[in-house]
């Protein structure tokens, strides 16, 4: 199993009533739901432990996430409201205002996460889980405690207006990195991260710290996969984009998928990932994300509703 770990919530999206008048309506989201989601539509054997709430939304959550075959039997509830994040859309491009206050995904701590049994083979964690205390923290904790036994992925998936102590989350996304597998990042990330420079010479910086696999995303322009001795380019594919929303969370789950089907996802086997296993998960994670931005909402694809694979 893939165990996503992090934020669920419910995006709070731009419509506009029957009456004309403007209003928003209520979609399971979040980065890493969204990623667990993708999985379980992908085929991928897929697994969800997060903060969840039992209150209307916590169970559209729940809804949500077993329509797509992903397992929650790790996951923790509580009767603590589940976070609301209202999106603002401007030519396509996605802005969030977050209410979070005392959530149940916020407010777990690390005595809470459970031992993972033996069939979770790969942990992935990232997004708005790991800005906040104390849920941050108890991420941070599962995250180090298994990194050494399991493949784990971590994308940041940074929202710089919603960090409230930039250095003490800079250092926890150093410790992460240097505990992780695979490590992916949007362009944009990675130089909030790193600072200005060529994003083959920031990558590289990644790699010396730990992970044995870096991706990185440049929107429409396609993604970059890198290792200690590969570095590979592919295009998206050009669509007709409805919104950005979940965009690089399908793009994660691509990777992951990919890399399982192809039996790599193992410790051993993203030590040694090579150029053909590495466009194989680029041409999913691009694909799965294309259609992801060609509707509105974060809506991943099922396996049968991907366009052909390039080549």
């Amino acid at each position: 199993m893939i165990l996503s770990c992090g934020e669920a919530l419910i995006d709070m999206l731009p419509r506009t009533s029957a009456a004309g008048e403007p209003a928003f309506a209520p979609y399971p989201g979040g980065a890493v739901f969204n990623t667990a989601i993708a999985l379980g539509r992908l085929g991928a054997p897929a697994g969800f432990l997060s903060g969840l709430s039992t209150d209307l939304f916590g169970q559209m959550l729940e809804a949500s996430l077993a329509a797509s075959g992903v397992d929650t039997s790790l996951a923790i509830r509580s009767d603590l409201p589940t976070t609301l994040a209202f999106v603002r859309l401007v030519n396509g491009q996605a802005s969030y205002a977050f209410y979070d206050e005392n959530t149940a995904g916020r407010m777990l701590t690390a005595e809470e996460m459970p031992a993972l049994p033996d069939a979770v083979t790969a942990i992935f964690c990232g997004g708005i889980s790991l800005m906040v205390e104390p849920g941050g923290a108890a991420y941070e904790a599962l995250f180090l405690r298994e990194a050494p036994a399991r493949v784990a992925m971590i994308d940041p998936n940074i929202r710089p207006s919603f960090i409230s102590d930039e250095p003490a989350y800079r250092a926890r996304i150093a410790r992460m990195i240097a505990a992780a597998d695979i490590v992916k990042l949007s362009d944009e990330d990675l130089r909030w991260l790193a600072g200005p420079g060529e994003i083959p010479a920031l990558a590289a910086w990644l790699l010396e710290a730990g992970p044995k696999a870096v991706f990185v995303t440049e929107g429409a322009a396609g993604a970059h996969a890198f290792t200690a001795d590969q570095a590979i380019f592919a295009p998206g594919l050009k669509v007709t984009v409805a919104d950005t929303v979940g965009a690089g969370d399908t793009f994660n789950a691509g990777i992951l998928a990919a890399l399982h089907q192809a039996g790599a996802l193992t410790k051993a086997g993203v030590a040694a990932l090579g150029a053909d296993t590495l466009r194989a998960a680029l041409d999913l994670g691009n694909r799965a994300a294309a259609v992801t931005v060609s509707r509105a909402g974060a809506n991943p694809p099922f396996a049968d509703e991907l366009p052909r694979a390039a080549g």
